[in-house]
């Protein structure tokens, strides 16, 4: 063992004695102070729970008798002879852990909860923090909150797509900004997302202008985050909400920054809109009195403002300000949903992968072969067989053939996830067992909207059946992607999929649903079937050009109810669709007046018949409107 040299200088002269042949050596301290052993059992003396050094149990009396030559050097120790004397420890000991904040093995180190908390995972998918708020964007907000205010509050139609704009551009400047390039893809969300709020300008009905706005929000969300896994484009299609609070401390401090700056800019600013905003209330005022004409244009233009609606007005401008800048601090800062991965599925084995799957075929198969010799013209010999009329035949099935789509593809998408992956004759099983089901599918959608052409045959077009084959066509859409992907590969599968899902509600808007129905009935009366003037009187503004054409006094009895409506609007030019203006064209100044006397005498069909009279089932349970 080499000689430890002693602090006191008197000692460093003396020769150490050789150590007892009993005396087992210790090893150096360790950076902590507390001494080791090489085996990894603690040292005799020490404490095996928190590895402290207690103090000696003997300590010389004599302060000037040599040290312990065996005994090692503490570097702490203090150069004061009479310190060591009095056998206290001068080795910090270490702070102990309280129970709520030990960790165990193996786990991330977490926070005092009297800290700084840890990020959300939502923090920590966002791909950087944005810088400050460009001036382009807060002037692109403010526009966007001002209008909000003054157009939104008379109700729905051009309007959005005016409000939409600069808050569109206000994102693109706050990506400009954070050096984000535009992507096509990103172009393409971003262009549908506009084109969906043509439809609340283009059709009056509610429930088609309702979709339109629901997509229009979730693909301007896709836009700015720029997602292509699944995952990532179903969390990305309503990620926009996760940026409103963080957004709102981005604005007001990018407001600070300017003022900041700028105080004396602005204030020049802020007088020259307050001077021009009297001058034109004063002499705007006066040409009005002054010509009729001119009042009429300014009244047409300028949105009528009152102070009884005022509290809803600076809701929807403090709406339109929240969002126009959770979007523009979307667009500079997204989050990357892609990163959110999920594990995939274990692998099975091919056997027990795809047993299951080929008996599932072989059912579609046969099912579909019964359903090929109704479609090619066995209708006649299925009745007498199973004493159904047509309508029976249609609504027995329907909605079973619907079911079974949907939980075709739930299927498609678990087979995947277990899916053998040992190297290409397993992927050739894939594609082969799923392309069939896929194939088969196809046919049962081919089958549940030939049902549904038979019903409506029987019954008439309603909003529920006319959206549930819209559902069932897409879904057909659907089973096409997935095919193409097996093909293709499935890189756009997701991207496709939600591509295909906007141009389907942007089409059912441009379609005017409403209209559909009210030209498919006034057909169906025409070709001596009854008619249900209870349900159409019920439909929008968008039907009047298909019920104008009716006789009387079907025709007052399916109008009446609209066109009080329409008289009772005052809407201005920014909140009324072209569906609404075109029926007041048609209509005018028209007065039902007595013909709605004689609605009296009609119940559900035309005569006094029942609804769906001519058929040997006049009550329709499928239909709950």
């Amino acid at each position: 063992m080499s000689e430890i040299p002693s602090e006191n200088p008197s000692d460093s002269a003396r020769p150490a004695p050789a150590p007892a042949a009993s005396a087992e050596p210790r090893p150096a301290p360790d950076a902590s102070g507390a001494a080791s052993s090489g085996g990894g059992s603690p040292e005799a003396g020490t404490d095996p729970a928190d590895g402290r050094i207690p103090a000696p149990a003997a300590a010389p009396a004599d302060p000037a008798a040599p040290a312990d030559p065996a005994a090692p050097a503490d570097p702490a120790a203090p150069a004061d002879p009479a310190a060591r004397a009095t056998g206290q420890s001068t080795v910090p000991e270490p702070p102990k852990i309280p129970a709520y904040a030990q960790q165990p093995p193996g786990q991330p180190p977490r926070t005092d909860p009297w800290g700084k908390p840890q990020p959300s995972a939502v923090s920590r998918l966002r791909s950087v923090k944005p810088g400050p708020v460009h001036p382009g964007t807060l002037w692109a907000v403010l526009a966007t909150a001002l209008l909000s205010t003054v157009l939104l509050g008379d109700g729905i139609g051009l309007n959005m797509l005016i409000v939409a704009l600069p808050a569109a551009a206000g994102a693109y400047i706050a990506a400009w900004a954070a050096g984000r390039r535009l992507r096509p893809w990103s172009a393409v969300w971003g262009i549908g997302g506009l084109a969906l709020l043509v439809v609340p300008a283009l059709r009056d009905a509610g429930w088609p202008t309702f979709l339109a706005l629901v997509s229009a929000l979730a693909l301007g969300s896709l836009a700015l985050h720029g997602s292509r896994s699944w995952l990532g484009v179903f969390l990305g299609s309503f990620g926009l909400f996760t940026s409103v609070f963080e957004s709102l401390g981005w604005g007001v401090r990018g407001v600070r920054d300017r003022m900041a700056g700028s105080r004396d800019r602005y204030g020049v600013v802020l007088r020259s809109a307050a001077v021009a905003v009297v001058l034109l209330i004063v002499f705007g005022a006066l040409f009005a009195s002054a010509d009729a004409a001119f009042a009429d244009l300014l009244g047409s233009l300028t949105p009528d403002v009152s102070v009884g609606d005022s509290p809803w007005r600076i809701f929807l401008g403090v709406l339109g300000l929240v969002g126009a800048l959770a979007a523009a601090y979307t667009a500079a800062a997204p989050v990357r949903w892609d990163r959110a991965t999920i594990r995939p599925g274990k692998a099975r084995g091919r056997l027990e992968w795809a047993l299951p799957l080929v008996v599932l075929n072989l059912l579609f198969a046969v099912f579909l072969a019964i359903q090929l010799t109704v479609l090619l013209g066995g209708y006649d010999k299925v009745m007498a067989e199973t004493d159904l009329s047509y309508s029976e035949y249609a609504r027995q099935g329907f909605w079973q053939l619907l079911w079974a789509t949907v939980l075709t593809l739930g299927v498609i998408a678990l087979a995947l996830r277990w899916a053998p992956r040992g190297g290409a004759r397993d992927r050739t099983l894939v594609r082969g067992v799923l392309g069939t089901l896929c194939l088969l599918t196809l046919v049962v959608v081919a089958s549940a909207l030939r049902r549904m052409d038979l019903y409506v045959d029987a019954y008439g077009l309603t909003r529920l059946r006319i959206s549930v084959a819209a559902v069932e066509l897409w879904l057909g859409v659907v089973l096409v992607l997935i095919m193409a992907a097996g093909v293709f590969g499935p890189r756009l599968l997701p991207r496709a999929v939600a591509a295909s899902a906007a141009v389907g509600v942007l089409a059912f808007g441009l379609v005017s649903p409403d209209g559909l129905i009210a030209e498919q009935n006034v057909q169906r009366y025409r070709d001596d079937h009854s008619i249900d003037i209870e349900y159409l009187k019920g439909l929008s503004a968008d039907a009047v050009p298909a019920l104008d054409t009716l006789p009387e006094p079907l025709r007052s009895c399916a109008l009446a109810d609209i066109q009080r409506g329409l008289r009772g609007s005052d809407e201005p030019w920014y909140a009324t669709s072209w569906g609404e203006k075109r029926a007041r064209d048609i209509l005018g100044d028209w007065d039902p007046g007595y013909r709605t006397l004689e609605c009296r005498g009609l119940s559900s069909g035309d005569n006094g018949e029942e609804r769906g009279g001519g058929t040997d089932d006049p009550y329709d349970p499928y239909d709950p409107y």
